[in-house]
């Protein structure tokens, strides 16, 4: 061990205490050994180190920091030296703010376009995801900060996050949803990993030994510490045993004292217990080696160079999706705005990831630098989502004068948050009305979109033009000023698929999982990998953006792992192109999807230029997961790898012919047929447990049980104690409220989708597990025989604590 002089000084107690955090975002520290602490801090698009009391939210103040677009935006720019100049920046603010750790990047993948997180993850497919996340993590830890990818993994909903179970076949689970978190682990090796709240297969993600010991320690030799999502941590026995270090928020005297009881017991070896201590000092005293200044504001330099990067970070990454010549917009174009969105811009989502920018530019702030100072601006719409024909009629008013409406719309904040998950794929209904009455008396509008993940477009053959935005950051709003007018030649392509409706998606039938499971019977045919399979009918395609220029490929030829082609701007304007690369398959023996992207290059060209394009494909491009020799292999056959604008779009093509590395068939095709034709939105449960290769767990709850420790606040509407349901009634109210508001109560949604075990989690260690017992023997119907346990362990905690500490 590389700390062992220390560890052996140490108590068995003080080693246990190594394991959990001192407070809600600092690790625990002993002067009298040399161990400093740590402070880590939420920041996949923005550092949000809290002032005054700490919460896990983002419902508290923060110091303002650089808010950067979200990571769904970025991953449109398809720009991997941007994604490391952002990771650069928010590992420099780290530094002026006395952080250490940056909890992020967020890297799950958009399994369902409903999920309420989406806006903080990259994309619908895994090599996009992983390679912008691998340079994220080089970007932050280049300035001696740890990084941290999350959440490990398979977290595709936040409804019952911290006890629904994942349950998904060894194939889907290694080339979908784990093989982003591989690239990060093997080309950026970054120094903290976060474990989702989730089950996989039945066991917490963050005691869970195959996801631990067999693939991440064992297969890819990760050598970093592993952090729990906040309140996350399960069995913190078993975690530490199973390889995780530290359990978040600070748990107090209890969780050490489990550790204490469990080597005592023989459950945990003493040894073992030293070496994730070891393990964990080795990265705090790596990390502290870094001067941090624990500034209470960003330097002003600092604060300026940072903007002008997220101001280029949100241009480079703007999509362009429709256009019948009305964009750019000339000097001599009258134009007005519309939209309550130019007034309070949508740049970020909700939830932990919330950031207090140092500035915010907004349309209504900036337009008068592009000209439009005198142009009319109406409302259009209320936020909430209420219609009001007065508004409508204002906007219709206004279309009537002027050349080009520019309408300014999208998601509201209530449809985007950590801690719940979309219901539809629509727009308001105020919105809808608004965009379908302007378009019909001014055929020329352009409706400008904000937010972070998929929506259904009703509108899109009735308007001239659509720019999507995404969630673009504190500099937003002048970025696509400059699309608009034609500053800037937008070169954004999509990183997710847009279906005509939410029916069209392979795991509609499947999302949410609502009680205890999430069933991921889709497999293999996520987003374009399943649209593009069958053929299926879209509204906007994987990788497609439009540009004010046009581009031409020729020459494509392959040598050993290296592509080659010629990329011309045949077009009068300067551009960048977003070169793609498909690999496509037809196997006989295995399921195959039809197409999926094995490389990309994002490249600059004048007006009239050339270049020679060469990509080198990845290793793992031809190979897939045979769950039979448990290893990758590769597919005997001929394959074709094409190379185009996006992934419906595929300009020229080379066959290549391999031989398969095994004979092993670990499916019989005949007992799978849909999934051999990517017929997956209707998968029955013999074939999925085929799949699986074992029986389908139960997914509903047992209603006559009592509940237990891993049930969910929410399943309180069938407490059998009237404690319970009144607690219920209670929360929904208030839920209801919120959400009638058009402002989502994240509180109040993490409770109601917290487990009964998380209390002690979240807790500080005032409440320990024994008290959460006695709370579910209250609500479940003994409530005097409850209390008076509760009240007898809450006094026995007390004690314990104070005299520990």
């Amino acid at each position: 061990m590389k700390y062992q002089s220390i560890i052996e000084q140490m108590t068995v107690f003080e080693k246990a205490q190594m394991m959990t955090g001192k407070s809600t975002w600092e690790t625990k520290d002993f002067e009298k050994y040399n161990i400093p602490s740590i402070f880590l801090s939420d920041g996949p698009h923005g550092i949000r180190k809290q002032l005054g009391s700490a919460d896990h939210l983002g419902l508290n103040e923060s110091i303002p920091s650089t808010c950067f677009p979200t990571a769904a935006t970025i991953a449109n720019s398809w720009d991997l030296t941007l994604a490391e100049e952002i990771g650069e920046a928010l590992g420099q603010e780290a530094k002026e703010l006395g952080v250490n750790v940056i909890l992020g990047p967020g890297m799950n993948i958009k399994r369902n376009p409903l999920c309420g997180r989406n806006f903080e993850y990259f994309s619908e497919d895994p090599l996009l995801t992983g390679k912008l996340a691998a340079q994220y993590v080089k970007g932050i830890q280049k300035k001696g900060i740890a990084a941290t990818p999350k959440h490990f993994a398979v977290n595709s909903q936040e409804l019952r996050r911290m006890s629904n179970d994942s349950i998904v076949d060894e194939r889907t689970l290694r080339e979908i949803y784990l093989s982003a978190f591989e690239y990060v682990v093997k080309e950026a090796q970054p120094q903290f990993m976060m474990t989702s709240y989730n089950q996989l297969n039945g066991e917490y993600t963050n005691e869970h030994h195959h996801l631990l010991q067999d693939i991440l320690y064992g297969e890819w030799q990760y050598d970093g510490v592993i952090v729990t999502d906040w309140g996350g941590s399960n069995d913190h026995v078993k975690g530490v045993i199973e390889g995780s270090h530290l359990e978040m928020p600070g748990t107090g005297v209890p969780s050490a004292l489990e550790l204490v009881a469990a080597i005592e017991k023989g459950e945990l070896s003493e040894s073992l217990l030293d070496q994730r201590v070891d393990e964990l000092l080795d990265i705090v005293m790596t990390l502290t080696k870094t001067e941090v200044e624990n500034r209470t504001s960003l330097k002003a330099s600092t604060a300026t160079k940072h903007h002008q990067l997220a101001y280029r970070a949100a241009q480079e990454s703007i999509v362009l999706l429709k256009n019948e010549a009305v964009l750019p917009l000339k000097s001599t174009t009258k134009v007005g705005f519309i939209g309550d969105f130019v007034k309070v811009p949508r740049y970020q989502g909700a939830g932990s990831s919330v950031v207090n920018p140092t500035q915010l530019d907004t349309i209504e702030k900036v337009k008068q630098e592009y000209g439009f100072e005198d142009a009319p601006y109406c409302q259009g719409y209320h936020r909430s989502g209420v219609s009001e024909e007065l508004l409508i009629n204002q906007a219709i008013n206004l279309a009537k004068t002027v050349d080009v409406p520019l309408i300014f719309m999208g998601l509201t904040e209530i449809n985007e948050s950590e801690g719940m998950d979309r219901t539809h794929l629509s727009l308001s209904e105020d919105q809808l009305l608004l965009v379908e009455a302007v378009a019909k008396v001014n055929p020329k509008t352009v409706v400008v979109l904000s937010g972070g993940s998929a929506v259904e477009m009703p509108f899109a053959n009735k308007v001239a033009a659509i720019v999507h935005q995404y969630l673009g950051g504190q500099a937003g709003a002048r970025a696509v000023l400059d699309v608009l007018t034609g500053k800037i030649n937008p070169s954004g392509k999509l990183a997710e698929t847009y279906p005509l409706s939410l029916a069209d998606v392979a795991s509609s039938n499947y999302y949410p999982g609502l009680e205890k499971t999430s069933e991921y019977r889709e497999g293999l045919f996520v987003g374009y990998r399943y649209f593009n399979t069958v053929e299926k009918e879209i509204l906007y395609p994987f990788g497609f953006g439009l540009s004010y220029t046009q581009f031409e490929y020729s020459q494509l030829a392959i040598k050993d792992n290296q592509l080659s082609f010629v990329l011309t701007n045949i077009g009068e304007t300067d551009g960048a192109e977003v070169a793609q690369v498909y690999l496509e398959h037809e196997s006989t023996q295995r399921i195959y999807v039809k197409q999926q992207l094995i490389g990309f290059e994002k490249v600059f060209l004048k007006a009239g230029e050339s270049q020679t394009v060469t990509i080198e494909l990845p290793t793992r491009a031809f190979e897939y997961f045979n769950t039979a020799s448990e290893q990758w292999e590769v597919d005997g056959g001929q394959y074709s790898i094409g190379v185009g604008a996006h992934s419906r779009a595929i300009s020229l093509k080379v066959s290549v012919e391999k031989n398969a590395t095994t004979e092993v068939v670990e499916l019989p095709l005949a007992q799978v047929p849909h999934y051999f034709a990517g017929k997956v939105s209707q998968i029955s449960a013999k074939e999925f447990e085929t799949l699986l290769g074992r029986p389908i767990p139960e997914s509903s709850w047992d209603k006559t049980l009592p509940l237990q420790e891993n049930d969910t606040i929410s399943q309180l509407y069938y407490a059998k104690g009237w404690v319970g349901r009144g607690i219920y009634h209670v929360l929904n109210y208030f839920l209801e409220r919120s959400i009638k508001k058009g402002q989502p109560n994240l509180n109040l949604y993490f409770n109601y989708n917290m487990t009964f075990r998380a209390i002690s989690k979240m807790t500080g260690g005032m409440i320990n597990k024994e008290m959460v017992n006695h709370i579910l023997t209250i609500v479940n119907g003994q409530f005097f025989r409850g209390l008076g346990r509760l009240i007898k362990a809450a006094f026995h905690n007390h004690q314990t604590n104070k005299k520990v500490s």
